[in-house]
């Protein structure tokens, strides 16, 4: 039995497994615990693909599953949680801002959050059979998204910024205004609208996959990670939606730089 093939297949059924619990996790509110299972399932979505090329033994088996665990732990997951902050949104709505008023279409509208989940899905289908996405993304990766996603839930976390729910909706405070702001049903509605256009986009993005560390041909991977972690040090958690904003905006930048060059 040669267990070395099965090395990679392993890792990213760590990374389905992480998943499951993230919906766990979000299934009972406890959207922090779910950001920090998918930050782990990530590093499994990394080094399973790596693990891969330095054994060389990819093959469409661990393709086809690495998708499947991607759809559940960056399709499904990002899904709920965009819904579950619909619930939080709706009563923030009805006890902070408009009393017992509130829009019958509310209700319906916190379901818009799974678009997120079938866009994702549309996505990877899009991606297992498209030929030009082997070195880099045509239209923003699932990972991406779900972590702009997640990441919402860790600037409306209560743990975060260190007040209860309420204090944080009535405060008046910086923070408590990018709660009111974000915790809005028709602001968490456009967010999902956005990120499920991006995902089957046609926006060239590069890729965090590294063929070899030399920095001739890395240079926008670099250029990229050193600018994520200054984010992090100084913005901590309210540093990576601003980190997709960047990765998006860096390969628009060097597309249109190299589309310039080879006219």
């Amino acid at each position: 039995m040669n267990i070395k093939k099965h090395i990679p297949n392993a890792i990213t059924c760590c990374n389905l497994f992480c998943g499951c619990l993230a919906i766990i996790q979000a299934f009972e509110g406890n959207l922090v615990n779910a950001a920090y299972l998918v930050s782990l399932a990530l590093i499994f979505d990394f080094f399973d693909g790596f693990a891969a090329r330095m054994l060389r033994v990819a093959s469409p088996i661990g393709k086809d599953l690495d998708s499947l665990a991607d759809m559940v732990t960056f399709g499904v997951v990002p899904g709920l949680v965009m819904f579950q902050l619909h619930k939080f949104s709706l009563l923030n709505y009805v006890e902070r801002l408009h009393g017992d008023e509130m829009p019958s279409y509310f209700i319906v509208l916190k379901y818009s959050a799974f678009i997120i989940t079938i866009f994702s899905a549309v996505r990877l289908a899009k991606f297992n059979n498209d030929i030009r996405q082997t070195d880099s993304f045509i239209g923003v990766p699932t990972p991406a998204v779900a972590i702009f996603i997640l990441s919402i839930a860790f600037v409306l976390s209560k743990q975060y910024y260190g007040v209860s729910d309420h204090e944080g909706c009535a405060g008046g405070g910086t923070y408590a205004k990018l709660l009111n702001l974000i915790a809005d049903p028709h602001a968490l509605f456009v967010i999902s609208v956005i990120l499920s256009v991006l995902l089957v986009s046609e926006i060239p993005l590069f890729a965090l996959k590294f063929k070899f560390f030399g920095w001739r041909g890395n240079r926008v991977r670099y250029t990229f990670l050193a600018l994520s972690l200054l984010l992090i040090g100084t913005l901590q958690f309210v540093g990576i939606p601003l980190i997709i904003i960047l990765y998006i905006l860096m390969s628009v930048i060097t597309n249109f730089y190299m589309k310039r060059r080879t006219v």
